[in-house]
Formats: structure tokens, sequence, C-alpha cells
């Protein structure tokens, strides 16, 4: 059995700012840092064989302070593991979501939940083929997270998808499976955790309240 646990990055300014970010390449801010050391001496409690991650500056950089933590080498960049992008609407805040794009408007250059997962999903299970019987970090972003538990879980409603929040899944009889949304370890950081993915992202927000 190969384990993939499924980190979300720290916060970034946009983040904070609850501009949409997607394929730009925004930093991490200093709570961000802090929430990716608190994360990783979480995961420091159990074994770990390696980090990978997507190469967006503000999901490798919560990779590299894990692996510092976790005491493995630099993280691998997997390009597969970039955030969803979301076209016209990156950078952009609620309300300017809701007056250029009301209602149902389609957001040109916007990726579905269905595309992230039929590109996100194949480079998991390459995870899972390179390290069989390991268990891995996977740091990467909240729409990339909600779009994997969607396409394996899809009959749960999963909650909240916080800055530097795990989730943990196994690979099992030629699947993924999901062992626990919020795994029970990020209980423990939840005092420097920050808004969730919906309330930072009005087209992820848009969307789930549409399938709720």
């Amino acid at each position: 059995m190969t384990l993939l646990y499924l980190v979300r990055h720290g916060e970034t300014d946009w983040n904070l700012a609850r501009r949409v970010q997607g394929a730009t390449d925004i930093p991490l801010n200093d709570t961000g840092r802090m929430q990716a050391r608190a994360t990783g001496a979480l995961l420091a409690t159990e074994h770990w064989d390696a980090v990978i991650a997507s190469p967006l500056s503000r999901a490798f950089e919560t990779a590299e302070i894990i692996a510092a933590e976790l005491g493995l080498a630099a993280p691998t960049p997997n390009a597969a593991l970039v955030e969803r992008r979301y076209g016209d609407a990156e950078g952009l805040v609620h309300d300017e979501i809701d007056e250029r794009f009301p209602g149902d408007t389609p957001v040109p250059g916007r990726e579905s939940r269905d595309e992230v997962a039929a590109r996100v999903l194949p480079a998991l299970m390459a995870v899972v083929e390179e390290h069989r019987g390991e268990s891995i970090v996977v740091v990467t972003h909240g729409g990339v997270i909600r779009s994997v538990l969607n396409a394996v879980d899809p009959i749960e409603h999963h909650g909240s998808i916080r800055n530097g929040s795990i989730h943990s899944f196994r690979h099992i009889d030629g699947a993924l499976q999901l062992i626990t949304f919020d795994d029970p370890i990020t209980v423990e950081s939840l005092d420097c955790a920050t808004d969730e993915l919906e309330v930072q992202n009005p087209i992820e927000d848009r969307e789930t309240a549409s399938t709720a």
C-alpha cells in the first residue's frame, strides 16, 4: 500500500486579499511560511520517504520547508500538480468576479474541475508507480485537492480546505482512496489556519454552492 498525503500550500498575500490565484505565481507570505513549518512539524511525527510538489512558488516553498522539517531531500517538482487555471478571473476579488462574470457567465480560459482531475490523477498514479509501498507528501493547491476529492469520493460533500491542511489517501487494489479529509493531525494546527479555499476563491465558492 502506498500513502499519499496531499497538503495545501501556506498562505499568500493574494489568499489574504481573497484574490483568485490559479496559475499566477504568487509567493508565500510570512504567515504561509509559519503554516508550512507547523504542517511539517505535524508530519514529522510519522515516517516519510519523499516530498513532491507543484512547481508554483507558493507550493514549492511550502514543500521545501516541510522537507527540511522531515529531514528529507529537496522536493521533486511535478508540473501536473499546478493549481487549476482560472483564466480571466485570476487576480480578481469577489465583487470584480460578480461584475465581470455575473451568474453562470463563462470565464474565458477557466479549467474545469474535471479537466484538473484528468491531468492530476494520472500524475498521482505515476507517483504511486515510482514509490510503491512508500509514504509520500504531495504539496499542491486547494483547487487541485478539491478536484481530486470530487473524483475519488464524489458522494461526500467535503468541507474547508485551509492553507497548510493535510488530506490523506492510499493506493490499494489499483485505485486511489480517501483515508481522511482534514486528517486529524491537522486539528493540532488550526491556531494558525487561515480562510478556507471557498472564502478565498469566488469561483470555487460559486461552483461548490451549485453542487451542494
